[in-house]
């Protein structure tokens, strides 16, 4: 039976997974239009970043004035091909994750954003099966939105939408540095 056969009427008590992945930039900036739409809503958001570290990331400071529908956090230390510490990056992932189960099954929030989660998977920090059964098993009114590169086979048949980011052509390939505001 379809999806669209098993919810009749108002389909907005069914929670989505939403992926977006690939090469291409956008996929966190994907994610958090989805929360800023959802903010619009009076629902609750909580984005958790498995990788992303210290850098003041304007997202950051704006989350602050979405306070208390906006939970923000931060749980990765840094870009891990610039890592001085593997080890720890894995055990800030794996703290992580279990901070993101632990939120799903809280159910206060409407919309998960689990940003950069695909990496944990990719490179067997978390297996992906585990991460699959959480999914599966999330709230049934609750969205969940994924992000990164690397989103396996399994991971797109078991989402509602995916969207895959493709480089066509990027500033940096011509020398320009992220910029504050556009990368950050």
């Amino acid at each position: 039976m379809a999806v669209a056969q098993q919810h009749k009427g108002n389909d907005s008590t069914k929670g989505l997974i939403a992926v977006f992945t690939g090469n291409g930039k956008g996929k966190t900036t994907a994610a958090l239009g989805l929360a800023f739409r959802a903010l619009g809503h009076n629902h609750r958001v909580s984005v958790i970043q498995f990788i992303k570290g210290s850098w003041k990331y304007g997202e950051l400071e704006a989350a602050r004035i979405f306070k208390p529908l906006l939970d923000f956090h931060v749980m990765g230390r840094g870009f891990t091909w610039k890592s001085d510490d593997l080890e720890k990056d894995k055990v800030a992932a794996r703290e992580a994750w279990a901070f993101a189960v632990h939120t799903i099954r809280e159910n206060r929030h409407e919309l998960v954003i689990l940003d950069e989660l695909t990496y944990l998977s990719h490179y067997k920090i978390i297996e992906e099966e585990e991460i699959l059964a959480v999914l599966r098993d999330k709230p049934p009114a609750m969205h969940i939105a994924i992000t990164g590169r690397y989103a396996s086979e399994a991971l797109i048949n078991l989402a509602d939408l995916v969207t895959e980011m493709r480089e066509i052509k990027h500033p940096y390939q011509s020398g320009v540095k992220a910029q504050r505001g556009m990368e950050f």
